[in-house]
């Protein structure tokens, strides 16, 4: 018998059946944490939130269970094991995988990029350690849910997700009620001001520069639009963060 096919002969089919669902319940657990996140505007959302949990869970059973086939059915090592800790290199995996994860998060004006690439590579690193040690059930089934939650949640955003980030310049003559109807208009579209820079110019002008998360529905020219029909506006100049 090989090495996999005994690993694979420790587990009954109401085994694996918990395993997934123990995988599918921190997916859900990640969604709830994630919602909560992504509707407070954070940068690390649903998706997020969703893969980590579900990688965490992986590693967590692969850890407990992934290393059966290294003892006999009295409790010795087999296969010239002993005195190693089978377990080592893979945490070691694990803590790397990590360090290149923060090496593809990065920010980009007034947002935050790839976290959720970093998340899919970690979880992608669980997978990995899952196949490497002859769980080939638990590693396709990850590989399964990872992917299928990919597909949906990059077709139906929700909160954070479902926003993108620009840029507004624009110069006013009434500071007071330019705020006032840009902040009314703000509210109207659900859109959020992440930051705001002011400069007092010479001829009495004021100058904004704000950050504004908003819905990937809406484009520069409802943007415009709204703003050269303020009859304080001076100039404008409006961009989205790729």
């Amino acid at each position: 018998m090989t090495l996999a096919g005994k690993l694979a002969a420790e587990f009954s089919l109401i085994q694996y059946l918990e395993f997934f669902g123990r995988i599918l319940v921190a997916c859900i657990c990640g969604a709830v944490i994630g919602f909560e996140r992504s509707k407070r505007f954070k940068e690390a959302g649903i998706r997020t939130h969703i893969i980590v949990c579900c990688a965490a869970a992986l590693v967590m059973i692969l850890s407990k269970y992934g290393f059966a086939d290294l003892v006999g059915p009295a409790g010795e090592r087999l296969y010239g094991t002993n005195p190693t800790d089978p377990a080592r290199l893979a945490a070691q995996i694990i803590t790397g995988i990590s360090f290149l994860g923060a090496g593809i998060i990065f920010r980009n004006g007034g947002s935050i990029k790839g976290l959720t690439t970093a998340a899919g590579i970690w979880a992608t690193a669980g997978i990995g350690l899952a196949i490497g040690s002859g769980m080939y059930i638990i590693g396709v089934f990850t590989t399964l849910v990872v992917a299928v939650i990919q597909i949906i949640m990059h077709k139906h955003m929700i909160g954070v997700d479902a926003m993108k980030v620009g840029r507004l310049h624009c110069t006013t003559s009434s500071p007071d009620a330019f705020r006032q109807q840009l902040d009314e208009y703000i509210d109207s579209k659900g859109m959020q001001i992440m930051d705001v820079k002011m400069e007092f110019t010479e001829s009495g002008s004021t100058t904004y520069e704000l950050t504004l998360r908003m819905g990937r529905d809406m484009t520069i020219s409802d943007i415009s639009g709204f703003l050269e029909s303020m009859n304080n506006v001076e100039t404008i100049s409006f961009e989205v963060e790729s």
